[in-house]
């Protein structure tokens, strides 16, 4: 054979081979990238479902700390209203025929002294009462010594004169209209209302 043959035959075989060579590696190669490009994909959305769960971890997260604030705000808005309410409700008693504080009434003043202390932008008035014994005129007088005497003890104890008004209304508004003992030391007080 002729070298002009042997080459002839030569390339004869090697287009072939060349062939079925590269038809295998591009098998070969998109094989790899399909597998890459799902490998691509899952971990996208498994990055993706951890994201989603942080986020709603997260949003769990704000929602329970927004309930406890709101119950820690329900809870400190009960409490200061039962302490007002306690501060309206109880009355500084005083004996017959007197405006002196007992020791008693100090401990009650004590109270509403620590809630004025707690409430500086509340302002209040103490109203001075009397039972029904004794004249209409007397009764004011002795209510107003009632309440001034009760202004005297929170400013001494710190709370801002300008804080506190005084009124009397003598007998004119009794807390218990029975005519006894008991009725009449419920009428001796000094109240207080919030203005």
């Amino acid at each position: 054979m002729s070298v002009k043959s042997w080459v002839r035959f030569g390339l004869v075989l090697a287009v072939p081979c060349v062939m079925v060579l590269a038809s295998c590696a591009g098998k070969t190669g998109g094989t790899d990238l399909a597998e890459q490009e799902m490998a691509e994909q899952l971990r996208q959305e498994e990055e993706a479902a951890r994201l989603a769960a942080e986020e709603e971890a997260r949003k769990a997260e704000e929602a329970r700390i927004a309930a406890e604030r709101l119950e820690r705000e329900k809870a400190e808005a009960r409490k200061k209203a039962e302490a007002k309410a306690a501060f309206l409700e109880q009355h500084v008693h005083f004996e017959f025929d007197s405006f002196a504080l007992t020791s008693e009434a100090m401990k009650v003043l004590d109270a509403k002294v620590a809630w004025l202390r707690n409430n500086p932008e509340v302002k209040i008035i103490v109203e001075g009462h009397c039972d029904e014994r004794g004249t209409r005129e007397y009764n004011l007088a002795l209510g107003d010594r009632r309440a001034r005497s009760v202004k005297q003890y929170l400013v001494d104890s710190g709370i801002a004169d300008a804080r506190i008004a005084t009124i009397s209304y003598g007998e004119e508004r009794p807390l218990d209209p029975a005519q006894n003992e008991a009725a009449w030391a419920k009428n001796r007080r000094a109240q207080f209302v919030i203005r």
